[in-house]
């Protein structure tokens, strides 16, 4: 659930890194959520409208995380545009998604799995 938070707190922060963790836990715990507000709108007959909110509300989280986990990997975040070339794109980032962080510090900043030495 921290991931989540920090995440949250990171509402609109496009910049720096995230590491795989800090993304997949996000990615969790966000269907879990997406899965109770629309339980909840099914349940009082609201028609979607708790569910488009939600929607809307995560998706400029959901684009930051993602733009640091390609920071993290030393790319671009513009990598997630990959997903617009039919049939292969969704794989190709799936593959960078699950793929480990660039080792050592890169143009995006160190990298947040290695402990910062003072």
């Amino acid at each position: 659930m921290e991931w989540y938070i920090k995440v949250l707190k990171q509402y609109a922060d496009f910049n720096g890194r995230a590491r795989r963790k800090e993304y997949w836990m996000f990615a969790l715990f966000n269907a879990i959520a997406t899965g109770i507000v629309m339980g909840i709108d099914f349940g009082i007959g609201l028609n979607f409208v708790l569910y488009g909110l939600y929607t809307l509300g995560m998706i400029i989280p959901s684009i930051a995380v993602g733009v640091r986990r390609m920071h993290d990997l030393g790319k671009s975040g513009w990598m997630l545009l990959v997903t617009l070339i039919p049939f292969i794109g969704g794989i190709w980032l799936f593959i960078l998604l699950i793929s480990d962080s660039q080792p050592g510090p890169n143009q995006y900043g160190p990298n947040p799995k290695e402990p910062v030495m003072s």
